[in-house]
């Protein structure tokens, strides 16, 4: 397997206690940056309120497998939480698309730190990827 990396994400968050535990909450800008071999890909982007954006935790710890979450004293398995530390810390924003300027996107809502290599943008599509019902039961017995 192969992953290409196909920008960067330009952040004012450094280091990784700057950021927020969950960046949706917060109304800091960011800057994607996409390689100009990808920026054909931007076509009809400006028409999209919210992107799905996928990027590498370059700076994760790859070996944890139990984490504790801001959320919670109790640890849990890193496949029941949203803990960038992970085998792949494959991670997932979904961000209020701002505008764009040739292949720079000005985007709100991320937790990314500054310099990750994004991976990929999928338009998010409420109709489909919203599930109202959807439930995380430790998360609703959280402590904190």
């Amino acid at each position: 397997m192969r992953l290409k990396q196909i920008g960067i994400v330009h952040s004012p968050y450094k280091e990784k206690g700057d950021a927020p535990p969950q960046g949706r909450f917060k109304e800091d800008r960011f800057i994607i940056e996409i390689y100009p071999e990808f920026a054909a890909g931007l076509k009809d982007i400006e028409g999209v309120s919210h992107l799905i954006v996928l990027y590498w935790c370059d700076r994760a710890d790859r070996n944890t497998l139990v984490t504790k979450t801001p959320w919670d004293e109790i640890p849990h398995g890193v496949f029941a939480t949203r803990s960038p530390n992970r085998p792949n810390p494959i991670a997932f924003d979904i961000v209020d698309l701002i505008s764009r300027q040739g292949n720079k996107l000005l985007v709100s809502g991320m937790d990314a730190l500054d310099k990750s290599p994004v991976l990929d943008i999928k338009p998010y599509n409420s109709k489909t990827d919203a599930i109202a019902d959807a439930k995380i039961e430790w998360l609703e017995k959280a402590t904190m």
